[in-house]
């Protein structure tokens, strides 16, 4: 009975907070303290001119694909 009461009393609030201490530190990350609106139109910004030279990369790897296809 005394390894039931050791888990209930000790374990599971230490996982109860480190689960809260690993959803506070991931909230974080995901958006930094400096950062302000004109970065965040920034970063938009740069993700989308790299979503266009991805589309282009793609469509050139395509047209080099068909040229060397070995028959």
């Amino acid at each position: 009975m005394l390894p039931v009461i050791i888990i209930a009393v000790i374990a599971i609030p230490l996982l109860v907070i480190a689960a809260r201490t690993m959803r506070r530190r991931d909230d974080a990350g995901e958006h930094p303290a400096g950062q302000t609106g004109a970065d965040q139109a920034e970063i938009e910004q740069e993700f989308e001119e790299s979503e266009r030279y991805q589309a282009e990369w793609r469509e050139e790897q395509r047209k080099h694909q068909d040229d060397t296809l070995i028959p």
